[in-house]
């Protein structure tokens, strides 16, 4: 199954992203963290030469333990990475902090040269539908940023002043021209960064349906009370007929079961799921 998807508003965004990186000082970048591998490289050299962290949005819809995990290989890669629900606010106050570490050196040559309260400038940038605009909406503690749960809501260039110490650049999320892995691409078809009307989702469901049997046993039994020792097919099979997924005449409606499938996962209520480990 291939899933690619670069329509041409990513190309303008990425080319003003390239004109913007020359304004900021810190490039803040959010991933979702049930998949934070497949982040956007571009991202890598956009941010090359800039102070950088990551936020792992979604964290309260990810596994702990993977959270930590992901958390200290950032660390290890030299880059701070901070928990985050977005939604709830959770993990604000550390990410305040994070970013006056991560520039400490920029603010203190600017004291030196007696510059004084020049607020950090920092853009904010990811896939789409990661939750950037709910992130400044929620650090910024009003409505500045355009938001929905589908990709492709932000589309152009937003500074937001959060306070006189930071001002934000909010920016389309963008995806890349062509995912090496196939892999890549299936995962963000799950969380939604891609738009659903060019996937198909039947396949899309069997995937993630093997995915959550063989990392979280019994899951699916609990919520749907299907046999996991079924094949993906066989269990969502299993889950229209127990969730009334049904066609006129009582067959199976896979699409519809699917589609159910999908949006519990992506809403947490099949629980706290990661899909990629460091």
């Amino acid at each position: 199954m291939q899933y690619q998807w670069y329509p041409g508003h990513m190309t303008k965004a990425k080319r003003q992203m390239q004109e913007d990186i020359k304004l900021v000082d810190l490039v803040i970048e959010l991933v979702d963290a049930r998949i934070p591998a497949s982040h956007n490289p571009d991202i890598d050299s956009l941010a090359a030469n800039k102070s950088r962290i990551v936020l792992l949005n979604k964290a309260d819809l990810a596994d702990e333990q993977k959270n930590k995990a992901w958390c200290q290989y950032y660390k290890e890669q030299g880059m701070s990475a901070v928990k985050l629900d977005s939604r709830s606010r959770s993990g604000m106050k550390a990410v305040q902090d994070v970013i006056q570490e991560a520039c400490r050196e920029k603010i203190e040559r600017n004291r030196r040269r007696g510059i004084l309260n020049r607020p950090v400038r920092a853009m904010v940038a990811g896939i789409p539908n990661v939750g950037k605009s709910t992130f400044i909406n929620s650090f910024a503690g009003k409505a500045c940023a355009k938001t929905g749960n589908k990709p492709g809501v932000t589309k152009g260039k937003q500074w937001i002043r959060l306070n006189k110490n930071v001002e934000l650049l909010d920016t389309p999320g963008i995806l890349w021209p062509k995912f090496e892995d196939p892999q890549t691409g299936l995962h963000l078809a799950f969380i939604g960064s891609m738009k659903d009307e060019i996937l198909n989702t039947d396949e899309m469901a069997l995937e993630l349906i093997r995915r959550v049997a063989d990392g979280y046993p019994g899951i699916l039994n609990e919520r749907y009370e299907a046999d996991e020792s079924l094949e993906p097919a066989g269990i969502l099979m299993q889950l229209a007929q127990n969730r009334n997924c049904l066609k006129k005449g009582g067959g199976a409606d896979y699409a519809k079961a699917a589609v159910l499938f999908i949006d519990d996962f992506r809403s947490g209520k099949l629980g706290r799921i990661t899909i990629e480990t460091p």
